[in-house]
C-alpha cells in the first residue's frame, strides 16, 4: 500500500503547531539571580583593582556587560538595600536612616520589587546553602518579614522561601549576599585558610592610606576575603551548570555599597558610592562595557524588565535594557548611621561630584562606636596624626571639620584628594551641581516624617569595654582587631 501524503491542511497545522512552540520556548521567561556582596567598592581584577584575583568575576565580565559608573544611592547598607528592594529613593520612601522604621509598612504605593516579580509568575528565593552564613540577609529600613505573604499592611514577607533553587521553582528570582566582605570576626580566619594568601608587605595601599605595618596586613586580609567571595561566585555558577539552569539564568553582580574603611563606606566619596555592577546573559555572550550614568535603583528596574514584571510609575529606576535610558546624575545621601546623626547630600555625573556636608562640624572621624571595633587604619592613623607623621592627603579624613562643599573632577582627580569646591576657575560647575542637587532634595522629599531609630548596641559596647577593659580597648588603639560580637557577648553577660 501507498503511504498517504499529507495534505496541505496537515502541514499548515504541524507548522502552525511548531511555530507556536518555538514562539513558547523562545519567550520562556529567564531565571534571575541578584548576587550582593557586601562593602565592596570596584575593587576587583576585571576593575582594575592591583594585587588580587578575581576569576569567576572576571569571567562573567568577559562573557557580559561590565558597568564602570555605577553607584549606590547611599553608601550604608540598610538604606541602600531599602532603595533597592523598592526601586525607588531611599529618602523618597523615608527608608533613608539606618536601622530605622522596622515596624513602620512601606507607605502607599510603594512595594517590594519581589512582590512585583511574584505577581509575574516568578518564585523568590533568598540565600544559598553553600555561601557563607547562607547569604540572607535583607536589612530593609520598613517593616518586613524575609520570608512569607506580603499584603503591606499585616502581611510583610519579602520573598518565597530560602537557599535552594531547582527548574521546579521556574521562573526564579534568587537574592544572594555575600557576607564575607562584610567586616567580621572571621576576616583573619579567613585569611589564614586561603588558598594563595596576601603578602601585606606587598599590597599596593590607596594613596590617602598612611603606609604602616597593621594598615598593610588589615588591606592583605581584605583582599583575601574579595578573593573567598569570588570562589562564592564559582560555586553558584556550578550549582546553575549541575542543575541544567545556566542556559537561561541572568546574573548580575553588585556591591551593596563601598568598601569598609576610611573614605569607603559611611562616606559620599567615590570608594563610598562607586560599586562593581556586572550582568551576564547566557542569551548574549559578547563582552561589553558600558560607561552611561547608573544608580543602584536602575539595577532593580532592570530585574523587573527582564522578568517582564509591571514597572510601577513611581521608580526613580530606569532599566538599562530600554533603548532610552538616560541618567545624567546619581543622586545620593547620607544621614543617621548608628548614633551619628548625619546630613550630606551629592550628585555625581561619572565625571563631576558635588558633595554638601550640611553638618559640617561633625567630622568624617566621629568617633562611630562600631566603627572603633572595625578600622585598624583609622586607630593607626589617628595616632600618626598626633605625632605629626600624616601628609595632606591622608590628613583630609581627620579633620576637626568637614568641608561645607566638595568638589572633585573624577577623570582627573579619581581618589578625589583635590577639593575644587573653593577654586574660582570652577565656579560655575559648583553653582551648576549646587542647583543640581537641591532640584533632586525637592524631587525626593520623604513621603513622612516619621523616625523611629533602633538603639546601636555598638555603643553601649564600647562604653562597657573602655570602662570595664581597658586593656582591651589599648589593644584596639593599636589597631587590632579584637571582635566585635565577642566583645557584644562580653557585654550581655555582665547584664544578666
Amino acid at each position: 500500500m501507498k503511504k498517504k501524503l499529507p495534505t496541505t491542511t496537515t502541514i499548515c497545522f504541524w507548522l502552525f503547531f511548531l511555530a507556536a512552540n518555538f514562539s513558547l520556548v523562545a519567550q520562556e521567561p529567564p531565571n534571575i539571580i541578584w548576587i550582593m556582596a557586601e562593602d565592596m567598592s570596584t575593587d576587583l581584577a576585571c576593575y582594575g583593582m592591583p594585587d588580587v584575583r578575581t576569576p569567576n568575576l572576571d569571567k562573567l565580565a568577559s562573557e557580559g556587560a561590565r558597568f564602570e559608573n555605577c553607584f549606590v544611592t547611599n553608601p550604608i547598607c540598610s538604606p541602600s538595600r531599602s532603595s533597592m528592594m523598592v526601586g525607588v529613593h531611599q529618602v523618597k520612601t523615608n527608608t533613608h536612616h539606618h536601622r530605622s522604621n522596622r515596624e513602620v509598612p512601606l507607605s502607599a504605593p510603594y512595594r517590594p520589587f519581589t512582590q512585583l516579580l511574584r505577581e509575574a509568575g516568578y518564585t523568590t528565593i533568598l540565600g544559598n546553602h553553600s555561601v557563607r552564613g547562607k547569604g540572607r540577609k535583607t536589612d530593609v529600613n520598613f517593616k518586613h518579614q524575609k520570608v512569607g505573604p506580603w499584603d503591606g499592611k499585616t502581611q510583610f514577607g519579602l520573598f518565597d522561601k530560602y537557599d535552594e533553587f531547582s527548574a521546579d521553582d521556574g521562573p526564579f528570582f534568587a537574592q544572594i549576599q555575600l557576607n564575607v566582605t562584610h567586616r567580621g570576626d572571621w576576616w583573619e580566619e579567613v585569611s589564614q585558610q586561603s588558598p594563595d594568601r596576601h603578602d601585606p608587605a606587598s599590597v599596593t595601599l590607596p594613596d590617602y592610606f598612611a603606609d604602616h605595618p597593621v594598615i598593610r596586613a588589615d588591606w592583605a586580609r581584605y583582599l583575601d576575603q574579595i578573593e573567598y567571595m569570588d570562589r562564592e561566585v564559582g560555586m553558584i555558577r556550578q550549582e546553575l551548570a549541575d542543575k541544567g539552569l545556566a542556559d537561561n539564568t541572568i546574573i548580575l553582580f553588585i556591591g551593596d555599597n563601598g568598601r569598609c574603611n576610611i573614605r569607603g563606606k559611611g562616606y559620599l566619596h567615590d570608594s563610598g558610592l562607586r560599586i562593581p555592577f556586572l550582568m551576564y546573559d547566557p542569551r548574549d555572550t559578547r563582552a561589553t562595557v558600558r560607561e552611561e550614568v547608573v544608580s543602584a535603583t536602575d539595577i532593580t528596574a532592570t530585574i523587573l524588565d527582564l522578568a517582564g514584571a509591571e514597572m510601577p510609575d513611581y521608580l526613580t529606576g530606569q532599566s538599562v535594557l530600554n533603548d532610552k535610558f538616560d541618567r545624567d546624575y546619581v543622586y545620593a545621601a547620607r544621614d543617621l548611621w548608628d548614633e551619628i546623626l548625619e546630613d550630606s547630600k551629592g550628585v555625581t555625573s561619572g565625571r563631576w561630584k558635588y558633595i554638601r556636608n550640611d553638618k559640617p562640624k561633625i567630622p568624617f572621624d566621629a568617633g562611630h562606636a562600631y566603627l572603633e571595633f572595625y578600622r585598624p587604619a583609622v586607630h593607626i592613623m589617628r595616632s600618626l596624626r598626633e605625632t605629626g607623621k600624616l601628609d595632606q592627603d591622608e590628613l583630609f579624613f581627620f579633620a576637626p571639620r568637614k568641608p561645607d562643599e566638595e568638589l572633585y573632577d573624577l577623570k582627573n582627580d579619581p581618589l578625589e584628594l583635590v577639593n575644587l569646591a573653593q577654586d574660582k576657575t570652577y565656579r560655575s560647575k559648583l553653582r551648576r551641581l549646587r542647583k543640581i542637587t537641591r532640584r533632586f532634595d525637592r524631587k525626593m522629599r520623604p513621603v513622612d516624617d516619621t523616625y523611629e531609630p533602633t538603639h546601636p548596641t555598638s555603643r553601649d559596647v564600647l562604653v562597657y569595654i573602655k570602662t570595664t577593659h581597658p586593656d582591651i580597648y589599648q589593644r584596639m588603639l593599636q589597631g587590632e582587631e579584637v571582635g566585635f560580637h565577642k566583645a557584644l557577648l562580653m557585654y550581655k553577660k555582665s547584664q544578666e
